[in-house]
């Protein structure tokens, strides 16, 4: 499964990255409990002795700069990158029972916004978003891109500037 990559608008700005749910991930996954899980972020991958250290489920309400009220769920993975010896990366189904008992301890919303939080145990932790998962014929590889911020009120409007010029609208762009 490959999902799109930024893009540019017509005016110039970055939309937003899709990135994978929690479902999607999950589905993925549960497909191919015996094969071994990657984790590839800033260009390499997880250690094979990497640790889930910490999941996380959470509901939050906010408002955004333009005081717009704004509800969503949110999924916290926090992954240990560290070596030691006589390991090798976590099977996919590992990682599904971790979610099973974070699933029955605190509850888990398949739908919601997935996050990943990542150190060595040195460098700060970096927060991350799934972008993509390839399938290989004995591992699955979760590729994660830097999660940054943004403006709500201005990607909305990025995305419905996208969405009405699009070629089945054959309309012209929105002014």
């Amino acid at each position: 499964m490959t999902l799109l990559a930024n893009t540019r608008s017509t005016v110039g700005a970055l939309l937003p990255v899709e990135e994978l749910s929690s479902a999607a991930l999950l589905g993925n996954l549960d497909a191919h409990k015996e094969k071994a899980l990657i984790f590839n972020y800033d260009g390499r991958d997880v250690r094979p002795s990497y640790h889930v250290t910490e999941v996380k489920a959470g509901s939050f309400k906010a408002l955004d700069c333009g005081a717009n009220a704004e509800s969503w769920s949110e999924t916290f993975i926090q992954l240990w990158d560290i070596e030691e010896e006589n390991r090798g990366h976590m099977p996919a189904g590992k990682f599904l029972a971790i979610i099973r008992k974070v699933d029955e301890a605190v509850g888990f919303d398949p739908q919601a916004k997935l996050t990943f939080e990542v150190s060595d145990g040195v460098r700060p932790m970096q927060i991350y978003r799934a972008e993509r998962m390839d399938t290989g014929d004995t591992e699955i590889r979760v590729f994660l891109s830097a999660r940054p911020s943004s403006c709500k009120p201005r990607d909305r409007w990025l995305q419905e500037q996208q969405s009405c010029c699009t070629p089945k609208t054959k309309q012209p762009c929105c002014g």
